[in-house]
């Protein structure tokens, strides 16, 4: 989890600064054409993509994934009526990015007739492609297309009744790398392949009613889910471990998985008067899943004797879940204003699933891997607000919260006996002050803290008792714009087997000059701190280590800059650079953290016991100029560098020369 959170942070630096491509300056005004009742209008931009990629590939295509070739960058064309009385329609708008081939493709199209209808279409495709994180040794893969698609129609769009209609799918499908043990919990490691196969639709139904100050939208709906995802290997392989005498022969699992989830959405809102509102919300789904797992896998074990496994597992879920708020709001005058929201929100899984396992003509065992488990959460926030002066002002908040997990423990071997029902609640209390200042009318400052108290936590990694400070100051001129932000949050949980403790801090600036019409420059700076201290159990060698613990530490920073020209309303010319990098502790060598507490176990990673850092850096310096040909005709060329660099993974490492060339035309 914090390996995936450190990408994460980094992926929001990496993209801090959009790509390159298409041009966001407009080909000049598109007057149009008039055909009959309406106006017609188009713009296109379309040019050839190309990159140059020079070290890992894989994690290029998980970062970027941007290749050569011809594409329709960006599209447009928008049909209007003149009068506002078409025949079959009085709008149409169609908008596309990225066709002919771009792994992130997009379109929208919408066409409405004034009073009578609204329909919205939205199709999205995206290559996604995974090398797996550095550790599965190339063993873990994922390269597949992902495409979703929304429909939209709204049947008399303006009147006070409104009925709506829809459909939406998502659907994902490629291959993939997996890898898994056989045959006991000593045996070795193989990887095995996937045709990833999942599908989801969505199918909805409702309206909304204005009546006098009331508004209300009920929708019904049903999503309808399958995972026909098969794996497997014919071939015959040793493993990762090829001095030992385990080995695969032949894999085949199937592990279908159908469900379907209807549910209802209700939304309240009512503006009783000027200084009193009310406002609800309602959703309620209920869920059915049947899976099966059928898996048959043969070879020899550790000890070198012919095995064959089969598994079957079978059974049937249902997961209803539901939830709602209500929200009273009162504002007496302009300088007071209240609010409390009440929210109750249960989920429960109740099923049975069966085991049943094969080996070598011996019947397994068989048992009820699952019964019950009911998450049921009540909470109450009340708000208020007190702005005595323009010039400052105060405000509070106060939560409270409630969440009791109630769940069925594993059911005996056979014969089958009931599970002792295991039930914990826990309480969350948390309060919030904090103060707006506007000395002058172009600064403002904020400043607000939170402490919150849980007794028990349901996770040693959860919020217990924990402090959180923000700080925002920001001056606004017609010429400058400056901002400067300031979080901290910190968190100490400690439980009967481990004591968890972090701690973060993010501080950000940026500013904005725009000494003239077409001159602007942008700047930012960001940094961004945390470590997390957690006890760890695990088994290493059949034998239970208790006495470790997790250090993670990160120091991530990132500046960006960039400034746009407008020469003589001739050509705009924009370059811009973005870089983040995690420092760390600043240490040389990947296992340089302190050793004092490594137990005796060789198999310990000293890591463990020091500071576990990734140090790593990220820089893309990007230029773009776009010059008008003439009325309505623009030349574009664009190029972005990405350099990435693993401090103690250099086989990651890459840099990556990205561009395009292209025409814009409107008429």
């Amino acid at each position: 989890m914090r390996i995936l959170l450190g990408g994460l942070i980094l992926a929001g630096g990496i993209w801090a600064q959009p790509v390159v491509a298409p041009t966001p300056e407009p080909a000049g005004s598109a007057r149009g054409d008039n055909a009959g009742p309406y106006n017609i209008t188009n713009s296109f931009e379309i040019g050839y993509r190309f990159k140059d990629v020079d070290g890992n590939t894989g994690k290029y295509r998980s970062d970027v994934n941007f290749g050569n070739g011809i594409r329709l960058l960006s599209g447009t064309m928008g049909v209007h009526t003149r009068d506002g009385k078409g025949k079959f329609f009085d709008e149409l708008l169609l908008d596309l990015r990225g066709l002919g081939n771009d792994p992130y493709q997009f379109s929208s199209f919408r066409m409405q007739k004034n009073s009578l209808y609204r329909y919205d279409m939205m199709w999205r495709e995206n290559e996604y492609f995974n090398p797996a994180l550095t550790i599965s040794g190339g063993q873990h893969l994922l390269s597949t297309s992902r495409k979703l698609q929304d429909h939209d129609l709204v049947l008399l769009p303006q009147s006070k009744l409104k009925f709506r209609m829809g459909y939406s799918r998502n659907s994902q499908g490629g291959p993939g790398l997996w890898t898994g043990q056989w045959f006991d919990g000593r045996g070795d490691e193989y990887s095995y392949f996937a045709n990833v196969r999942r599908e989801q639709n969505e199918y909805r139904v409702g309206g909304d009613l204005d009546i006098g100050r009331v508004k209300l939208t009920v929708m019904r709906g049903w999503e309808f889910f399958k995972d026909d995802t098969n794996f497997g290997r014919n071939t015959p392989t040793p493993g990762a471990n090829t001095s030992d005498r385990n080995t695969l022969s032949s894999l085949r699992r199937d592990e279908p998985m159908h469900g379907s989830t209807p549910y209802w959405r209700a939304h309240l809102h009512s503006q009783l008067s000027r200084q009193f509102s009310v406002h609800g919300r309602f959703t309620h789904s209920s869920g059915r899943r049947d899976f099966l797992f059928d898996e048959f896998a043969s070879g020899t074990d550790r000890l070198g004797a012919a095995r064959n496994r089969q598994i079957l597992v079978s059974g049937t879920g249902t997961r209803p879940v539901t939830t709602g708020h209500f929200t009273v709001s009162l504002q007496p005058d302009q300088k007071w204003s209240f609010a409390n929201q009440t929210g109750y929100h249960q989920a429960r899984m109740e099923g049975n699933g069966r085991y049943g396992e094969l080996n070598n003509g011996t019947v397994g065992l068989e048992l009820v891997s699952f019964e019950h488990l009911g998450i049921r959460n009540v909470s109450n926030t009340s708000d208020a607000s007190w702005q005595p002066l323009k010039q400052a002002g105060v405000f509070g908040s106060f939560h409270v919260s409630e969440r009791r997990i109630r769940s069925n423990q594993l059911e005996d071997i056979a014969p089958i006996r009931a599970g002792a029902p295991i039930e914990q609640t826990n309480r969350n209390k948390a309060g919030i002050f904090g103060v707006r200042l506007q000395p002058t009318g172009p600064l403002r400052i904020l400043f607000s803290a939170e402490v919150g108290r849980n007794d028990k936590p349901f996770y040693p990694t959860s919020d217990k008792d924990y402090t959180a400070y923000v700080g925002r100051v920001s001056y606004r001129t017609k010429k400058y714009q400056l901002s400067s932000d300031f979080r901290t949050f910190n968190n100490t949980n400690s439980t009967s087997l481990f004591v968890h403790s972090s701690e973060g801090r993010t501080w950000a600036g940026a500013g904005t000059w725009s000494p003239r019409t077409n001159v602007q420059f942008d700047a930012g700076y960001s940094y961004q701190h945390l470590n997390t201290l957690t006890g760890l159990a695990y088994f290493a060698d059949f034998n239970l280590v208790e006495s470790s613990k997790s250090y993670y530490l990160t120091n991530l920073h990132t500046i960006h800059a960039g400034g746009q020209v407008q020469i003589r309303k001739r050509a705009d010319v924009y370059a811009g650079f973005v870089r983040t990098q995690d420092r760390a502790d600043g240490r040389r060598t990947p296992d340089a953290g302190s050793r004092a507490n490594v137990v005796s176990d060789p198999s310990t990673i000293a890591l463990l016991t020091g500071a576990q850092v990734f140090p790593v850096s990220f820089q893309s310096p990007l230029a773009r100029v776009s010059v008008v040909i003439r009325n309505n005709l623009r030349w574009n060329f664009g190029w972005q560098y990405y350099d990435y660099r693993e401090k103690f993974l250099s086989f990651q490492d890459y840099s990556a020369h990205t561009g395009y060339v292209s025409l814009s035309y409107s008429f």
